[in-house]
């Protein structure tokens, strides 16, 4: 339940990983096929944007985690490990 509230404060996280994955998209799934490059690429910018996001968010969840066990909780609060 704390760490639920703790991660509330940081939602703001998902902001920056959703806008890597959309220059991603923009950049290879939009630009490339104008630029000539074949529908293919457009269609593995997609798929890269999303590996972007994906990637990105487990990052800041291990990060977060890490940071919240750190903290200075008392033990009995913490969830137990996985």
């Amino acid at each position: 339940m704390q760490y639920d509230r703790w991660v509330r404060r940081h939602a703001s996280d998902i902001v920056w990983q959703a806008l890597s994955g959309t220059v991603i998209v923009s950049a290879i799934a939009l630009g490339l096929p104008l630029l000539g490059f074949g529908v293919l690429v457009g269609g593995a910018g997609a798929f890269a944007g999303f590996g972007t996001i994906f990637g990105l968010a487990r990052l800041t969840r291990r990060r977060r985690r890490r940071q919240f066990l750190e903290a200075s909780l008392p033990r009995a609060y913490l969830p137990a490990p996985k």
